[in-house]
């Protein structure tokens, strides 16, 4: 079966038909008890239209009619398939319509009988109502005969179809296609008729056949399966005539619709549920069956020993099912059909994409891809609290941990509503759907208390689903975690980084460390896990600390916004998750759904060369020849990244361990608008002696005076010389940010990375796509890797210990810049110290010590380090290519009260590649995060196309204004430079130099 769409907006909902009647039902007459069932949505809400393609015979000596198969192309809006039908799918259509009509006519004759008797006092049903009495609305109205003589089909019709002339073949084919199309307009221009479940299933389609969000139409049909429980029905539709005797169909197979989508395969109980009994969402497959036979398939054919069986698999992930159809012809169609789906580049999701990830890149044209960045918990929770306001449909949440009782905007006493408690319950009343993952923790190893936070969001309303994964005894895991922070709303925005909703990331650029008394941090929102941990989050309103003696912890975080397709990308995630954890935790529970994905059509941008990824290819010293680079920037992309026809597999580059780059391609996507301001930095101009590193000021002067300095060059797409001042606001009203905590909203390309494995999602493939993309960048920086991380833990080539290598690719590209001569320059910035209770001498403090150990080794102690590696060859100049960087806050417990002072703790998990490019997700840079078989990630790589004049290395350069803007906001703030402040020296840059002095120094005496 052949398909397409044209992509519209969604779907309207529609009405449904008035169901058979069991025949147990038609055999009463008395007491007359006829049940009516509720209307339903239908499948047409307007009338579809179907023109012959061809007809065809099998043997062309063969001149039964019965055998003559049409070609149907079928119509409804924006939504086109063909199908084949025979003359004998017409015959056995025409008799299921006759068969309803006539059980029709029955109820109708047997509710006028019932109304008869029930006048003369004879029947036990309700009082009979007087010619005086109003109809209640809420009745059924009865069809009559009249109607069902209009949903008649007459068979003068069907019997041209069934036998037309005998003449010539020619003749003869031309008169069955006539008759066929004069058939199909009888049915097709009657709209009871089309929507009858007769007609629905010759005409193959369901509830989601014309859903848009879904993806094109392609193949559906009703399978048998047998892994799924026992499915009630009202008929015995699946059953032979002898079963109501001998019940000899009970053999566990039932009768579901299956429908194929470009990302999955569903199935339902009949085409108009809404609820599908069952999914598989598409996913990466393995390269090899490890039998040397190729690529392993999506669905495969399987030999039943009994010959009249036809069975196909369909296997993705840890997920197989067994499908039954009538016939091999039908199960040859299903395989082609979803292998065609599945596999088929570029729409196909089962081939791996650029860093080996599960979603291609998307903005490589306008489909409405962008990003705005959040510093700090402030900023970004009150944009989450903001979009949770303007859901309409669903909401998705997944956290390492969540608070229930968390306030999103402070003063708490003035923003009671801002409670997320209080936000999910008021959308919940209004009916939207609220889906919401946690990981379930070890409780003996943390005191996170998932299983109060399900019970507090449960007791909500009946439409917060509350899902805890994983069960440590049944699946074994019990060191790993699902680490990822999400919040998806309606699939038009999605929010991810590092910040869980939950107590103690809330915080401003100011990191104040007292609040007494409590107005921005209440109860065990003051929170401090360096110097106590709470054992209960039951009584989140008292207070842990005492907060005339201790500190709370400045939490420094980064998150961001995305819409358009990489917010499908990410949803695609969750519902992947969600699916998993609900058929392990909640199989058999219905309160608790399997989700479907919204589909993004990907468009073949590769067939043609693009000029926004033309590139001029560039020689590599033969000292580095060991070392193959990837341009995967805005500003340039290597057209090996972009293949004619089918993606390369992700694969490791044989000589420097670094992963090769696969295809890029790309969605079309309608954007939701959710704009913020944000406001001014200042900056100046000078010539400093780190303009070698990068010398970005020139166009960044937001004084108004020097503004028109930023020179524009045709072809060149520059933004508004004002752009960090003023934003579009969209048609939502956005909020004012004089801390420059929120970034612009710009057009990116974005890519969705994540770490993901059997256990965490039930993929089949160890996908370390995060991993890969860290790797891949830092090879392909040209001045500066800026790098902000709550963990710096990794290895060197060869070390057998540690298994990430973002190290050995920060190592060989310094390397690279010492051998080149060039400035390049490394900034890391990491928590001073971790995030754990206890002093680095305490005997309980056994975490805090072996985290600093293992960073100690990362950086500057042993063989393996860094440092010790390039001191060896650079000597002192070392410092000339990499800091390490920490912060610290520090201020007033209260009014009068002692000055006290905390490390800033670094959650942040950010990298910031030339003002070109930048990665934000949850991935710390340690194994657990980044191999992708231990803790579950996600991130996104935003790459800039709106660029704005800079300068770097002493020469022009177009940075991005995404990753330029976001690089500016943190260096103010870890600077302490504010708007309207005057500053010496003049150059942030130069500053920044400065400070990190003094920050090393703290380093060094840490270590």
């Amino acid at each position: 079966m052949e398909s397409e769409q044209l992509m519209s907006g969604s779907g309207p909902r529609y009405y449904q038909m008035q169901s058979e009647p069991s025949p147990s039902r038609m055999s009463s007459f008395f007491p007359f008890t006829q049940s009516v069932p509720p209307e339903s949505t239908r499948i047409f809400d307007e009338l579809p239209k179907a023109a012959i393609v061809s007809v065809s015979r099998p043997d062309a000596g063969d001149i039964s009619p019965m055998l003559l198969s049409y070609t149907i192309e079928f119509q409804y809006k924006q939504f086109k398939w063909r199908l084949l039908k025979k003359a004998s799918h017409v015959f056995y259509l025409h008799f299921a319509l006759k068969k309803r009509l006539f059980i029709e006519e029955i109820h109708e004759k047997q509710e006028q009988v019932k109304e008869w008797l029930q006048n003369l006092g004879i029947g036990d049903h309700a009082p009979i109502v007087q010619d005086d009495d109003e109809p209640d609305d809420d009745a059924v109205p009865l069809h009559h005969d009249e109607s069902a003589k209009n949903r008649d089909v007459p068979s003068s019709a069907a019997l041209p179809v069934i036998r037309p002339a005998l003449l010539r073949q020619s003749s003869m084919s031309d008169r069955a296609k006539v008759a066929m199309q004069e058939y199909l307009n009888h049915f097709l221009g009657n709209m009871d008729i089309v929507n009858s479940r007769e007609v629905c299933k010759f005409l193959e389609v369901s509830k989601f056949s014309f859903s848009p969000e879904y993806g094109p139409k392609l193949k559906e049909e009703y399978v048998m399966v047998k892994h799924l429980p026992k499915i009630a029905k009202n008929d015995d539709s699946d059953r032979c005539c002898a079963c109501h005797w001998f019940n000899c169909c009970n053999d566990n197979w039932q009768k579901v619709w299956a429908v194929l989508k470009p990302g999955f395969l569903a199935l339902l109980g009949d085409p108009f549920d809404t609820k599908p009994l069952d999914i598989i969402v598409f996913d990466l497959l393995p390269a090899s069956d490890g039998n040397g036979e190729g690529r392993v398939s999506l669905a495969a054919e399987v030999k039943e020993r009994n010959p009249l069986r036809h069975t196909f698999k369909v296997t993705c992930g840890i997920l197989s099912i067994r499908c039954r159809t009538k016939s091999s012809a039908k199960v040859k169609d299903w395989v082609a059909a979803i292998n065609d789906a599945g596999l088929r580049p570029p729409e196909g999701w089962c081939y791996p994409h650029r860093f080996g990830s599960f979603a291609p890149p998307r903005g490589l044209t306008e489909d409405g891809s962008q990003a705005q960045w959040f510093i700090d918990g402030r900023a970004a929770f009150d944009a989450i609290a903001s979009s949770i306001e303007d859901a309409k449909s669903e909401i998705f949440i997944c956290g390492w941990w969540l608070c229930p009782e968390l306030y999103l905007r402070r003063p708490f006493r003035e923003q009671a509503s801002s409670r997320l408690d209080a936000l999910l319950e008021a959308k919940a009343k209004q009916g939207v759907q609220i889906y919401i993952l946690l990981f379930k923790e070890l409780s003996l190893a943390l005191k996170i208390n998932s299983d109060y936070s399900k019970r507090k969001l449960l007791s909500i309303h009946e439409n917060v689903r509350v899902l805890r994964y994983p069960d440590h005894f049944s699946t074994g895991v019990y060191l790993w975690s699902h680490h990822e922070k999400l919040v998806i709303v309606d699939y038009q925005i999605c929010f991810i980084g590092g910040l869980d909703l939950c107590f103690g990331r809330y915080d401003t650029f100011e990191h104040k460390v007292g609040d007494n008394p409590p107005s921005v941090w209440p109860g065990k929102d003051y929170y401090n896990p360096r110097e106590s941990e709470p054992n209960s989050w039951e009584d989140t309103m008292k207070d842990e600390l005492d907060r005339g003696k201790y500190p709370r912890m400045p939490w420094h975080d980064v998150h961001c916004a995305l819409w358009g397709p990489p917010c499908r990308d990410v949803a695609r995630h969750f519902v992947q998750r969600w699916n998993y954890a609900k058929r392990n935790k909640a199989p058999y529970e219905e309160a608790i759904p399997l989700l479907m994905p919204q589909q993004h059509m990907v468009i073949p941008h590769y067939m043609g060369r693009s000029k926004e990824i033309e590139f001029e290819s560039k020689n590599v010293d033969e000292n580095n020849k060991g070392i193959k680079r990837q341009d995967s920037f805005a500003s340039g992309s290597s057209l090996q990244d972009i293949p004619l026809l089918f993606p390369q597999e992700a694969e490791l580059d044989s000589c420097s361990g670094f992963p090769k780059s696969n295809g890029l391609d790309s969605t079309a996507s309608k954007s939701v608008s959710f704009a913020l301001r944000k406001s001014k930095i200042e900056a100046a101009v000078a010539d400093t002696p780190m303009k070698g590193f990068v010398d970005d000021l020139g166009s960044l002067d937001l004084d108004m005076e020097r503004s028109s300095d930023v020179k524009r060059q045709p072809g060149s797409k520059l933004s508004d010389p004002e752009w960090w001042e003023t934003q579009e606001r969209g048609d939502q009203v956005g909020f004012l940010d004089e801390a420059g905590q929120v970034g612009p909203r710009t057009s990116c390309r974005c890519q969705i990375i994540r770490s993901v494995s059997q256990w965490s999602a039930g993929t089949s493939q160890i996908e370390e796509s995060i991993h890969c993309a860290y790797c891949s960048l830092i090879e392909k920086a040209e001045h500066f890797v800026y790098i902000e991380n709550q963990f710096f833990i990794s290895g060197l080539s060869g070390d057998e210990i540690i298994q990430n290598r973002v190290l050995e690719a920060l190592y060989r590209r310094i390397m690279r810049a010492y051998n080149d001569k060039k400035c390049f320059r490394v900034i890391i910035v990491i928590p001073l110290l971790p995030g754990f209770q206890g002093g680095l001498d305490d005997a309980g403090a056994a975490s805090v010590r072996a985290i600093m150990h293992w960073q100690y080794r990362t950086i500057c102690k042993g063989h393996n380090s860094i440092l010790h590696n390039l001191y060896d060859l650079l000597g002192p100049k070392t410092h000339d290519y990499i800091s390490f960087c920490g912060l610290r806050a520090y201020g007033k417990l209260f009014d009068g009260g002692p000055v006290a002072t905390s490390p800033v703790y670094v959650h942040s998990k950010i990298m910031i590649i030339d003002d070109s490019a930048a990665l934000i997700g949850s991935a710390n840079i340690n194994d657990r995060s980044l191999l992708g078989s231990r803790d579950s990630e996600i991130g996104v790589l935003i790459e800039d196309k709106e660029l704005v004049d800079s300068r770097m290395g002493g020469n022009p350069w177009k940075a991005g204004k995404f990753a330029l803007s976001l690089r500016l906001s943190l260096w103010s703030e870890h600077l302490g430079l504010r708007r309207g402040e005057v500053f010496q020296p003049s150059s942030i840059v130069n500053y920044f130099t400065f400070r990190l002095c003094s920050f090393n120094w703290t380093w060094r005496s840490v270590l």
